[in-house]
């Protein structure tokens, strides 16, 4: 490889004590050996196995895993306010004496508490992408944990529903950071082999955050006194600190310092995700297929602005990222959300209601597990479509089940299994498939922009599921129960329909590869059998557009 990308000399490893400046542009001279450099890093990432790519990227991946478990915190609090509205002392603390001599918060203040977190998550998202491109993944985390430490605060001391609304908006801005970095991060330090294990490992951490959440409110089921929703909320001070350590360590995103124009320290980044004992493995080809592809990128498109994801060959790309994170919201997902309260409104005693919402998260922590093996098989599209189709027959049951009543036991508990069922499905396609869709297809110079406004959508969508599914469960309102079923299978169909003609097929094909199949505007549905050669222009041509 060039001398301009060799690696910088330091007393430390860390690429934050290796120079800052920016590094001068490859000298045009230089420009086709970086070109032939990338081919072979790019052969080499095709031939690669995942048992070889563990072994030559084993802390890629540790880093990776270490920060993707941020987002154990928004899986935990996620599943914290909604299952709190099956809890008595919860209950009377902020909610209204019922007829019935029980106390329970109204729909409305339901709704305002569920979305209040995502109102946080959209503006943490949009501050994400600008502060992430100027600062990095690393510095950028590290703000949004200690953010957490502090407005856990404000939800474990909330005296009234006010302040726990102003808690969750709070808190939402950091976990909003989170959703973004991690997997921009996952996808970025590891080769295409490991991409879809260590994207979806993303919703792996999600689930562990509900199952940890369930399993404690489990444990507090029995309390009446206030600390059976103050623990839950202490709880959540075990996660930052460990995590920022973990952060301050890890090495930036060798794809970031490209875009910086910073080679030198992406090669140094690069080698401390990887492993010495690899004498195949050449750290200079692998920043120089990083730098073809951004070079190629700019070509397509000049700009890294929000605006940008919406011209061109991007806008595509964004419609495409947008949806199919959307989708999660959009085929009833956030029944699961509520899982605990729905199971006490179809007729379940409070705390067989915990019980099935501890082996709900519990299915689905296996059904992520068990995606690793359908992906490698079948592909994400596939897996993707086959999931909703599932889905969309799972949500038709709950509604036929539903039909007998909740003072019918045997119905109730019916209703109760169908959603276990349909978390394991969710959870096996369609939960982690999407992680690994959304880092796969954007391009790498909008790819945190991109996944901001996939993120954004899918919180739109919360917020309006946040409204209407507690009027939907709760029995002073529509009273619609497992009915809703009906309601989220037609949606559901309709997911069903656009994956089926818009979703691409990403797996094996690398960043650059999946450049050139959107510029040519190839279909969805032949992405995956249409060879594609991202260096097949003319070397000499490419040279000149590097120069200008």
């Amino acid at each position: 490889m060039v001398s301009s990308l060799e690696p910088v000399t330091s007393a430390k490893a860390d690429v934050d004590t290796v120079e800052t400046r920016a590094i001068d542009p490859i000298e045009k001279d230089d420009f086709v050996q970086t070109i032939q450099d990338a081919q072979v890093a790019t052969s080499k990432e095709h031939s690669m196995s995942v048992w070889k790519g563990i072994k030559l990227y084993p802390k890629a991946i540790g880093w990776s895993v270490l920060l993707s478990s941020a987002i154990i915190m928004e899986g935990y609090d996620v599943v914290l306010m909604s299952s709190f509205y099956a809890m008595d002392p919860f209950n009377k603390k902020y909610g209204q004496l019922q007829p019935d001599g029980s106390y329970s918060l109204t729909a409305a203040w339901q709704a305002g508490l569920s979305n209040a977190m995502n109102v946080g998550q959209i503006l943490g998202l949009f501050m994400t992408g600008f502060i992430s491109e100027r600062l990095g993944y690393r510095k950028t985390m590290l703000s949004a944990l200690a953010a957490v430490t502090a407005f856990i605060f404000v939800l474990f001391f909330a005296p009234n529903l006010p302040a726990l609304c102003a808690g969750e908006i709070l808190m939402g801005i950091p976990l909003g950071v989170f959703q973004t970095l991690t997997v921009t991060y996952a996808s970025e330090v590891c080769p295409v082999v490991l991409r879809c294990y260590l994207t979806t490992y993303v919703n792996l951490c999600w689930v562990m955050g509900q199952l940890i959440a369930s399993g404690v409110l489990r444990g507090l089921v029995t309390r009446s006194d206030e600390w059976a929703y103050r623990i839950p909320f202490a709880i959540q001070w075990i996660w930052p600190i460990p995590i920022m350590v973990g952060v301050f360590l890890a090495p930036e995103s060798p794809w970031w310092l490209v875009r910086q124009g910073r080679e030198k320290d992406a090669v140094a980044a690069l080698k401390r995700l990887t492993s010495k004992s690899d004498t195949d493995f050449n750290a200079d080809e692998t920043v120089a297929m990083m730098i073809h592809t951004n070079e190629l990128e700019k070509e397509i498109e000049q700009g890294t602005t929000y605006l940008d994801c919406f011209k061109g060959v991007d806008l595509r790309r964004t419609e495409v990222v947008c949806f199919t994170w959307a989708a999660q919201n959009l085929c009833g997902a956030g029944i699961m959300g509520y899982s605990t309260y729905f199971y006490t409104q179809a007729g379940l005693a409070t705390e067989n209601a915990f019980n099935m919402s501890l082996g709900q998260y519990a299915l689905g922590f296996c059904g992520t597990v068990f995606s690793w093996y359908l992906m490698a098989h079948l592909g994400r599209r596939t897996l993707y479509v086959g999931g909703l189709a599932i889905l969309f027959i799972l949500l038709i049951a709950i509604g036929f089940t539903s039909l007998a009543g909740n003072h019918n036991t045997a119905a109730s508990w019916a209703t109760g299994s169908l959603l276990l069922v349909y978390t394991f499905f969710y959870d096996s396609t369609v939960g982690p498939v999407c992680y690994s869709l959304v880092s796969e297809l954007s391009s790498t110079r909008l790819r945190a922009k991109t996944i901001v406004l996939a993120r954004n959508l899918y919180n739109i969508f919360s917020i309006v599921n946040g409204v209407i599914i507690p009027y939907m469960l709760n029995p002073t309102a529509w009273n619609w129960r497992g009915k809703a079923g009906f309601f989220w299978a037609g949606l559901c169909f309709i997911c069903v329909a656009w994956a089926y003609f818009r979703l691409p097929e990403p797996k094996g094909r690398t960043y650059g590869e999946l450049d050139v199949l959107f510029q040519q505007g190839v279909s969805a549905r032949k992405f995956k059998e249409t060879p594609v050669d991202p260096f097949e222009h003319d070397i000499h041509e490419k040279k000149e557009k590097f120069d200008e």
